[in-house]
């Protein structure tokens, strides 16, 4: 990612209070799925590491 691209997605994240680190996971995830024929499991990915936030929260909790 541009720097200036992640600077602004870190401001954003502060802003909105999300964990840049999931958003940056959830984007490399859809980005490695992006050039797939079939991008089969994509949203069992993404659900997959939204889930492991939301653990972590619970368990923190």
């Amino acid at each position: 990612m541009r720097q200036e691209n992640n600077k602004l997605l870190k401001t954003m994240c502060t802003q909105y209070n999300i964990s840049f680190e999931k958003v940056e996971k959830l984007l490399t995830t859809v980005k490695e799925y992006q050039f797939k024929d079939r991008r089969n499991g994509v949203y069992d990915a993404l659900k997959e590491i939204i889930k492991s936030d939301l653990k972590k929260v619970s368990n923190e909790v």
